[in-house]
């Protein structure tokens, strides 16, 4: 059961998709019947939107629907169908939308609220991680391949030119979306590496050998400065020949398998220790 709604985050509507969960047969289970369920949501990348490359976040949330998952994505300001300009507020904003979108899953009666997973890709992993820094109620991260230094990343991604032009002229065009200094200006202040430990439950790394525009190396770097933290796990998969958006379809079915066996036996593990008492 699939459904699009849209969230106020200021003055802007983001456009959203709510999928509820289903058994394997497809048959919708009921929306709130008492039960609680654990909710993902996706965080796309750079003027991503919520259906992802090649529907990648289709995909995913179809397939974690049907293992009792609620799933919700929804687009930042300025792409996909929401209203606004992306990149208007810088870094910022894209965290105070996540937080906006948070609110909204939080206030949905059948969202465990212990069962929270954020998934980001590439620059939305990062958007991801910093949320998860400033709000406890971020459970669990699930993080593809992430950019791990906002301005070196993105300004490698739209070319120099395009930073510097917006420093000059006081705004760059890309793509045919129009970038201010500020939003330049708030990937420089944000470093994830060092909001990292402010995070203290499980992440899951994944990132593909061939992907040329995030290099693999952060995941392992990732991995490295999550395990100094004093609390949760942090685990790391890397698949072989896969690119930045995970294009084919076994880099696809090997993403999709290893995060949802991953969220699932964390799931499992949990329940398990809940069922101790002393």
């Amino acid at each position: 059961m699939e459904h699009q709604i849209t969230i106020r985050s200021g003055q802007e509507e983001l456009t959203a998709t709510l999928h509820y969960p289903s058994s394997k047969e497809g048959v919708p289970s009921a929306r709130c019947s008492g039960e609680r369920y654990p909710i993902v949501i996706i965080a796309h990348g750079f003027l991503g939107s919520r259906i992802g490359v090649d529907r990648l976040f289709v995909k995913v949330a179809r397939d974690f629907s049907r293992h009792g998952y609620m799933v919700l994505r929804f687009d930042y300001a300025g792409c996909g169908e929401s209203t606004g300009e992306y990149g208007a507020g810088g870094l910022d904003s894209l965290i105070d939308q996540t937080r906006h979108v948070l609110d909204y899953a939080l206030d949905i009666d059948c969202v465990d609220p212990r069962r929270v997973i954020l998934l980001g890709h590439s620059l939305g992993g990062a958007v991801a991680l910093l949320t998860a820094a400033r709000d406890k109620r971020v459970k669990t991260l699930v993080m593809w391949a992430s950019v791990a230094y906002p301005f070196n990343d993105i300004v490698n991604i739209t070319g120099k030119k395009v930073y510097e032009d917006a420093v000059q002229f006081g705004s760059a065009d890309y793509l045919g979306y129009a970038f201010e200094p500020v939003f330049f200006e708030s990937l420089t202040r944000h470093q994830p590496f060092e909001q990292l430990r402010k995070f203290s439950g499980d992440v899951l790394l994944i990132h593909g050998t061939s992907d040329e525009v995030i290099p693999v190396d952060y995941c392992f770097l990732y991995q490295k400065l999550f395990w100094l933290r004093s609390q949760g796990q942090c685990d790391k998969e890397v698949i072989f020949q896969a690119d930045h958006t995970f294009s084919s379809a076994h880099a696809k079915e090997q993403l999709l398998s290893k995060t949802r066996d991953w969220l699932l036996e964390l799931d499992n593990k949990k329940r398990e220790w809940n069922d101790w008492t002393i």
